[in-house]
């Protein structure tokens, strides 16, 4: 019998911004005890990416996350499905996926996600 297969979530610690982000969230999942999450640092793992079917710079500017089933999830899909296994942040989960907040949550990320990676671009992060 095989493993189960760990949810992968897919960050660039190049950008301070996201390694800030991924470890104040991979520190509130583990003091839930949620550790069955793997972590992949696509600045120090580039090949990575090929996983997800994106490219590095895809992936630079816009969280993944591949589920137990698979399924790629991008931006605040990505970010939905942590909450949404995190106790305390459960109801941001279920808030950021309801139809009328859904495509505004999503259109802000997308703007903050393309501005934050100009920045880091800007700046040489990588």
């Amino acid at each position: 019998m095989s493993d189960p297969v760990k949810p992968k979530v897919y960050y660039n610690s190049a950008c301070p911004v996201c390694r800030a982000g991924i470890n104040s969230q991979r520190s509130r999942m583990e003091s839930c005890g949620i550790t069955d999450i793997e972590w992949v640092d696509v600045h120090n793992n580039p090949e990575a990416v090929k996983e997800v079917g994106a490219s590095l710079e895809e992936v630079r500017e816009r969280l993944y996350l591949k589920d137990e089933a698979g399924n790629i999830n991008i931006g605040t899909e990505a970010f939905a499905e942590l909450w949404a296994k995190t106790p305390k942040q459960r109801w941001l989960g279920f808030m950021v996926r309801l139809p009328i907040i859904r495509p505004t949550v999503a259109f802000a990320y997308n703007v903050f996600a393309r501005l934050l990676y100009r920045w880091n671009r800007k700046l040489k992060h990588w």
